[in-house]
Parts: structure tokens; sequence; C-alpha cells
């Protein structure tokens, strides 16, 4: 507040004496009408039935009323910093203990404002008695540390989200631009290859040299494949996880079991998710487990996809730091999801996943 002119912080107070005056007179009004018309209920059938029934709905209403008007006047005050001091004070969730906060306030308000207004002829005064207003202010008028911590968790959740729709749509685009480009050229430079290769029949350095770059050629292309595959695979958008993971098993060295009943589709992010931990447990399964036949189960329990891959290996599996499985943890906790592992010694394995499906 050092940037502020001496008239700033005195016309902050006067407005502040005046605001609180108002809103004294009317906060006070209206606990005098609840205070009379409960009496009046406590004075029983005095007024007669109609007047009962009146001062009931006063004692009950009023209360929120109240609540409402002191919410109000806390708008105008918050206004008034900002207008005056340019102090941006969050508006507070509507709680009974936010509308205690503000209540708090009003009556802070109202006790310095005739002290206020006499500080108009001690500029130098005023300006501190504006920065203390404001740091009052700040404490009762804003949010509490608690709503301060759910605003900010709530806002990490969205940066998140966005983070992860982001990385989505960039994997979908450089699965996209590979597809569409260098798979192509690679795809015509191996037919035409090979077309060499049928040209030429007789035994020659130039057609071994032609037989090698086609051998090369055709491995590149089964990896290139392989890797926008394992980028974003399309199957998953056309035809959803269901089929994709059903690929995957049919890709599997060993012989696969899949179920999968989730009815209406998942938001794209939690299928990527939940098809990339199946595709990196059955690539451990085939590796590592010693199995000899593995079973996929895909379910969807209200808004949350439970995911579960086991197999009847060796067993021993661990989330280790740094490890692949520790990896599908990660991953299932950047979408708020839960991982669970089960692999006694000597098998079976059991790999739980739980996604947010909402």
């Amino acid at each position: 507040m050092d940037h502020l002119t001496d008239a700033k912080p005195i016309r902050h107070l006067l407005a502040g004496a005046v605001l609180s005056a108002l809103g004294a007179a009317l906060l006070a009004s209206l606990v005098i009408l609840w205070g009379a018309a409960f009496i009046s209920v406590l004075n029983g059938l005095a007024g007669g039935w109609d007047l009962l029934l009146l001062y009931l709905a006063a004692v009950s209403v009023l209360p929120i009323v109240l609540s409402w008007f002191v919410h109000e006047i806390g708008v105008l005050q918050r206004l008034r910093f900002r207008r005056l001091l340019g102090v941006d004070i969050p508006e507070p969730s509507w709680t009974l203990r936010g509308t205690g906060r503000q209540l708090a306030y009003h009556l802070w308000a109202l006790a310095v404002a005739v002290p206020a207004t006499a500080l108009i002829v001690a500029p130098p005064v005023a300006r501190r008695f504006a920065l203390r207003d404001s740091r009052v202010a700040e404490d009762l008028l804003g949010p509490d540390d608690v709503e301060s911590l759910h605003a900010r968790v709530e806002s990490l959740r969205s940066s998140r989200r966005d983070v992860l729709l982001a990385t989505d749509q960039e994997r979908r685009r450089i699965e996209r631009d590979l597809h569409d480009g260098a798979q192509q050229r690679l795809m015509s430079l191996a037919l035409n290859l090979g077309m060499a290769r049928e040209a030429i029949t007789e035994p020659s350095p130039a057609r071994e040299a032609i037989v090698a770059a086609h051998e090369e050629a055709m491995l590149a292309l089964t990896e290139l494949r392989q890797f926008v595959r394992g980028l974003h695979p399309a199957v998953l958008d056309d035809r959803g996880l269901d089929a994709a993971i059903s690929g995957i098993a049919a890709r599997s060295p060993i012989p696969v079991e899949v179920s999968v009943d989730i009815g209406r589709r998942c938001p794209g992010p939690i299928e990527a998710v939940a098809y990339f931990i199946v595709a990196e447990a059955l690539t451990n399964v085939a590796r590592h487990a010693s199995a000899t036949r593995a079973s996929i189960d895909v379910r969807r329990h209200g808004g949350r996809l439970a995911v579960t891959v086991s197999d009847d290996g060796r067993g021993g599996a661990a989330t280790r730091p740094g490890g692949g499985l520790a990896g599908l943890a990660q991953r299932a906790a950047a979408v708020d999801g839960e991982l669970r592992l089960t692999s006694p010694a000597g098998g079976p394995t059991v790999l739980r996943v739980v996604l947010p499906c909402g």
C-alpha cells in the first residue's frame, strides 16, 4: 500500500464508516425483528393462530435473510477494498463459518467507524489505519485456510487434467503424423526395393545389396508400426477399449482371456491410461513371469473403471522404485487412480487398477 496517495486511505475509511453504519442499522433491524417474532412465538396463541404462523415463519426465515445480507454487505466491503486500496479479496464459500467470519468483520468495521472518520486530519495515521483494516478484512472477509487449501487442490487437479489432455492430444498428433508421413514413405520405399529385388534374378553384388536394403526397410517398417501403435492406437479411438485390448491380447506370445464390460465409453485420457497399463502389464508377464496363460478383465462400476490383469506365473512381482510396475502406479495416480498388486512367491500375480470414469 506504499503506492497509495494520502487521499485514498481517507476515502477508504470514510466509505467504510458510512457502509458500516448502514450495514449495522440493517442487520440490527433484522435482529430486532427476529427477536420480536421469537418472543411472540413464546407467548403462544395470544395473538391468534394466523399471527402465530406469521411469527413462526419470521423466526424461520429471518436468519436466512440475515445471513444473505451479511454476505451482500461483505460483497460491498470487498468492492470498497478493491476500488479504493487495490486489495483484491476472494469471496469465501457460503457456509456457517464463512458467514460468522464476515459478521465478525462487520462488527470490527462498525467499532472502528467513528475513530476512522477522525483520521481525515491525520493522513499518515490514516494510511496505517487503512493498512491494518485491509489485513483484518483479508482474514475475515476472504476464504479461510481450509477453503484456500481446497481451492488450491482443485486448481492443481484442473491443471493436471489439462496437462493430461494436452499430452494425449500431442500423442495423437505424433501418431497421425508418423502414420500419414514417415510410415507411408517407408512403405513406398520397401515396395520399390521389393520390386527391384524381384526384377533382378541373377546373383550379383547389386542384388545382394538390394535384398539387404529391402529386409532392413521391412524391419524398420515393422518397428515403426509398433512404435506408432504404442503412441496411441487408432483402434482405441475408432472402436473403443474392448477392441484395443483384444488387439493386445491377440499379439501376446501366451494365451490371454479377455473380458470387457464397460457400457458407455470413458473419457479418452482414461481409456488411454487403461490401454497402456494393460499393454505394459502383458509385456511384463511375457518377459518375466514364466506364465502359460493370462487374463484381462475390464469392468465399469458406476463412476470407476476396474482393470484386472492376472497370470499363472511364478509371482514375486513388486513395485520397486524406478521399475515398470512403479511406472504403472504413477500413470494410474496421474488420473487419480489406484493400483494394487498381489504377487506371492509361486503365483498367481494379480494386478488391479481402478480409474475414475465419470
